[in-house]
């Protein structure tokens, strides 16, 4: 399993949480751009897209059920073979306020661990991100407990979503066995090494090696570099068995001094990148059929 694959898949994600409008003027904002984005993102080769929501108006991170329904309508209108993959991330960090930390501070997210999956039960996306991580992230706090994580995933699984679990330290890989032991996740595992965030995973050739080491042995996984780091690790995730993610989530830079222009420049180079490799590069009806992923009734036209 360990050796280079010979067929991978591309995930670009396409805007993210923490990636800013200040960074990059490239930044999808609206559902319309970030529909785009994703379908541009397909054309130059990405079988997956990794979706996040933005207030139009004000390019604010989102949760908001219309705006994800207007994105996954429109590229469902476009492109129903593209595997959707949407976060579940946002709603668990706490900010505590200095004079008394039990008190929650302006920036606080935490909501009720059912609301953060709602426009998966609504929309049921092929795939959804479930967050392992509790850490301090920067100089905030991430806090997604076992408890939690178990509710989420029972939502998750009842709506016929496939998670992909994103792990950001070994102990997140340690609760990840616990939840396969006990059947809140079933196999194979489908999951991502998250490296770059402040104080998690440091993007090296070791931590891939380190966190694949730990991973059951028909895990599908992918080491996502955050940063300067996003097309060393790409290529790292390839040579050690895994897929690839790119896009203006994880980084804004297509090489040093030079913003990429879009999400689909970002694929355009991983793809190559995996191609010099020896790389194929996998059609989402390609990865359906490898994940496990049930077949939309448009792809079987």
């Amino acid at each position: 399993m360990y050796a280079p694959r010979d067929k991978i898949f591309i995930t670009c994600a396409v805007t993210g949480n923490l990636t800013t409008p200040d960074q990059t003027p490239h930044l999808p904002i609206t559902p319309e751009e970030i529909a785009d984005a994703c379908l541009g993102a397909a054309e130059a080769g990405a079988a997956i897209v990794h979706i996040h929501v933005r207030d139009p108006n004000t390019g604010a991170p989102s949760m908001a059920l219309d705006y994800y329904r207007d994105v996954v309508e429109r590229i469902r209108a476009r492109n129903p073979q593209l595997i959707l993959n949407l976060t579940t991330g946002p709603g668990g960090r706490f900010v505590p306020s200095p004079d008394d930390p039990k008190v929650a501070a302006p920036g606080t997210t935490l909501m009720v661990p059912e609301q953060r999956v709602t426009h998966v039960s609504a929309l049921k996306p092929d795939i959804c991100t479930l967050d392992l991580n509790t850490m301090n992230s920067g100089a905030q706090v991430v806090i997604n407990t076992p408890g939690n994580v178990r509710r989420m995933a029972k939502v998750i699984r009842e709506a016929g979503v496939r998670p992909e679990i994103e792990l950001f330290d070994s102990g997140d890989i340690a609760l990840m066995h616990a939840l396969l032991d006990d059947g809140t996740l079933s196999g194979p595992a489908l999951c991502s090494f998250v490296m770059g965030v402040r104080y998690g995973f440091q993007p090296s050739p070791e931590t891939v090696l380190y966190a694949r080491g730990m991973l059951p042995r028909d895990a599908h996984f992918t080491a996502i570099g955050v940063g300067r780091s996003s097309f060393q690790m790409a290529a790292q995730s390839y040579l050690a068995g895994g897929h690839m993610r790119v896009g203006l989530e994880d980084a804004v830079y297509l090489s040093k001094g030079e913003l990429a222009p879009s999400n689909a420049a970002m694929v355009e180079k991983a793809r190559r990148m995996a191609q010099d490799l020896g790389a194929q590069i996998a059609t989402p009806r390609e990865v359906r059929e490898m994940l496990g992923l049930p077949t939309r009734l448009a792809d079987a036209a």
